[in-house]
């Protein structure tokens, strides 16, 4: 691929930068190459722009250029990818929030900053294909992504190409990366599975209840976690959220016999919050679907009779109470 005619001023650079034996030496010794491949930064987001070399290596002002201070290779990182921010400033502060720049801050120089996600010369579109996400977090997630590998969203992404299914940064964001351990994103669990669980269109694609949240809502661990993020986020709940019974990133098919969820091994997850229930406890769950005439029948039905029942009882009351006050009216009228 040839360089732009707007971009000729590079080939200045370019001349010295495509030999694959340039380097240079860091204060610890060791060698940083200073090779280009022509080819693929060219390919890339600001190859095939008007973003010329010393848009971003605005120090070098010509030939010699300034040596290197970096003492190692994560040294001079760390200083360079602070560029980026001159272009890319709103994505750049995101990251000031994340949970990398946390960890970084702490003194642990491997948290992934910019050029460790997008590369620094080779950017390309980070989502195509969407999978590159996900591949992207596993260089250092490695132990979760092969947990994700193995669930129904990571097959569905990398088995099948398809694009429905949540990808790292769905969940966890994306320049400002969340704690996932705090007590608000445990409590915002639930609002987050229902970004897609809600999704009639989406769910109807595969045939999925859209009733998940409503039903979780409504039930004692749903109530309970609202009331608490209501008072305060910040304060930590051990009732059940979607992810304790699910699981984290090896969420499995519900009707997978190896599913946390699936009937036979339900009496187990309940155990964990509840050691003493019997083997019959699970079967009081409906499985996030409103009972009706064709699942939870009898459910549906003593619903129905009480719908029916406490109104018809309560309006009989107040009938009666109503007619009972006129007829007293109208007897003091008579005796009158």
């Amino acid at each position: 691929m040839q360089p732009p005619a707007a971009r000729s001023g590079d080939q200045a650079c370019l001349s010295c930068h495509n030999s694959p034996e340039l380097s240079a030496t860091l204060g610890d010794g060791s060698k940083l190459s200073l090779f280009i491949d022509t080819k693929n930064f060219y390919k890339s987001v600001h190859g095939g722009r008007d973003v010329s070399c010393t848009d971003c290596h605005v120090d070098i002002k010509g030939y010699p250029h300034p040596k290197l201070q970096a003492r190692n290779k994560r040294d001079y990182a760390l200083t360079a990818y602070q560029l980026c921010r001159k272009c890319h400033t709103d994505n750049y502060t995101r990251t000031l929030d994340s949970m990398h720049a946390k960890v970084l801050a702490g003194g642990n120089f491997q948290a992934p900053v910019c050029t460790d996600c997008h590369s620094a010369h080779y950017v390309t579109p980070p989502n195509k294909p969407r999978r590159r996400i996900s591949d992207t977090c596993g260089t250092c997630h490695s132990n979760i992504y092969f947990a994700y590998v193995s669930s129904v969203h990571g097959k569905a992404l990398l088995e099948e190409s398809n694009v429905d299914v949540p990808v790292c940064t769905d969940c966890h964001g994306v320049h400002n990366i969340h704690d996932p351990r705090v007590a608000a994103f445990r409590a915002g669990t639930p609002e987050m599975c229902s970004k897609c669980h809600s999704d009639e269109k989406l769910m109807g694609k595969y045939k999925i209840s859209t009733q998940v949240f409503q039903t979780y809502l409504a039930d004692f661990h749903g109530v309970t976690v609202s009331l608490v993020k209501a008072e305060n986020p910040n304060i930590w709940t051990y009732k059940a959220v979607c992810t304790d019974c699910h699981g984290v990133h090896d969420i499995k098919k519900v009707d997978d016999p190896t599913s946390s969820v699936v009937r036979q091994n339900l009496v187990k997850t309940c155990r964990k919050c509840h050691p003493d229930v019997i083997e019959s406890f699970p079967a009081a769950w409906t499985s996030h679907y409103q009972p009706n005439k064709d699942r939870y029948a009898l459910v549906y039905y003593v619903n129905l009779f009480y719908k029916i029942f406490i109104p018809v009882t309560i309006g009989g009351m107040m009938v009666f109470i109503v007619l009972d006050y006129v007829r007293s009216i109208v007897n003091r009228r008579r005796k009158v």
